[in-house]
């Protein structure tokens, strides 16, 4: 389990998040615990679910390259009703 004060946190995120793959980070405001740093891994273990693909785009620091291939040539067919 980490500590960090605010300002360490602001000053250093890189290492906020390597120690939250150790577990827990605690961020204190002047001196008192205020905010924890998870795994996403961890939270969902503690929330006890999944994340679904909608949860997942609509958090507001989503960041996901997405290229869907092109289509090309007809997109249907006939149905074969025999």
């Amino acid at each position: 389990m980490t500590t960090l004060t605010s300002r360490e946190f602001n000053q250093d995120t890189g290492r906020a998040k390597k120690e939250a793959a150790k577990g827990p980070v605690f961020i204190t405001d002047r001196g008192r615990p205020a905010h924890v740093l998870l795994t996403i891994e961890d939270y969902m273990r503690l929330a006890g679910g999944s994340l679904s693909l909608a949860d997942a785009l609509a958090q507001p620091e989503a960041d996901f390259d997405f290229e869907p291939p092109r289509i090309t040539g007809p997109i249907g067919r006939p149905a074969d009703l025999e």
